[in-house]
């Protein structure tokens, strides 16, 4: 029997309780990653990890709110103890999106979006880099098409996420002579809850997002399980000369 892609890795999923994040957990573990699922919708994620662990994978869940220091630390501290100061991959997806206009936004709204996108990411980030210094490790980040074309509707959206963007390829410029690569998967509108929810609200504003323009914007919607896929190429040896 051929092993898995990644076999023996101990990788985090941040956001991997559902939706492209919990795809991504149960692929890393299907192939043979030891996955810690952090998340803040606990009882998602805990039956996520024992529907893992029922067909034979290695999981289990830790509750964070991965936009505060406080608790990423101690989320990552127990996930180190578990994986003997070892994290081989780290997968930052956890993600929102506000829907306005931008006239209509407000300056807590604007903190809120950073926090949960790149905020998170530098926590995330700065708390599981210093068990793969000297070891080698894989960072995959989920940034957008929305990084690079602009939506009317979600300038703070965009905006955070073309901070992912450059967050990723400084990274991965910095860490690259240290063994550790750092990439982002870039989706477009995915089929999940949080994808549906953003198309129907850019509707109601009068956004062409009709299922005719999505198939003309990029051919068809985008399933959960692809970006979970490319994540994982992202995260195995395959991708070994991909960086930043």
């Amino acid at each position: 029997m051929s092993k898995g892609r990644l076999e023996g890795k101990k990788a985090i999923v941040s956001g991997g309780a559902a939706g492209a994040g919990g795809a991504a957990s149960e692929i890393f573990a299907r192939e043979g990653a030891h996955v810690a699922i952090i998340d803040i919708q606990e009882k998602v994620g805990v039956d996520l990890a024992k529907n893992i662990c029922d067909k034979n994978g290695k999981a289990f869940f830790i509750k964070c709110d991965v936009s505060v220091e406080k608790e990423v630390k101690a989320a990552v501290s127990k996930i180190n103890e578990c994986f003997e100061n070892r994290i081989d991959i780290l997968f930052n997806h956890a993600g929102t999106v506000i829907i306005k206009p931008f006239l209509e936004t407000t300056e807590s709204e604007w903190d809120w979006m950073m926090n949960v996108n790149v905020k998170s990411m530098f926590l995330m980030t700065r708390a599981v880099l210093p068990s793969m210094v000297g070891k080698g490790g894989n960072i995959v980040n989920t940034s957008s098409i929305s990084a690079v074309a602009g939506t009317p509707m979600e300038v703070l959206y965009c905006t955070s996420k073309g901070a992912c963007h450059m967050f990723t390829r400084a990274i991965a410029t910095e860490f690259r002579e240290q063994g550790i690569r750092c990439n982002a998967v870039c989706p477009g509108f995915i089929k999940t809850a949080h994808g549906i929810r953003e198309l129907k609200e850019l509707r109601n504003y009068g956004v062409n997002v009709t299922e005719e323009d999505i198939c003309r914007l990029q051919g068809r919607i985008c399933e959960p399980e692809e970006v979970a896929n490319a994540a994982l190429f992202l995260a195995s040896s395959e991708s070994s000369f991909v960086n930043g």
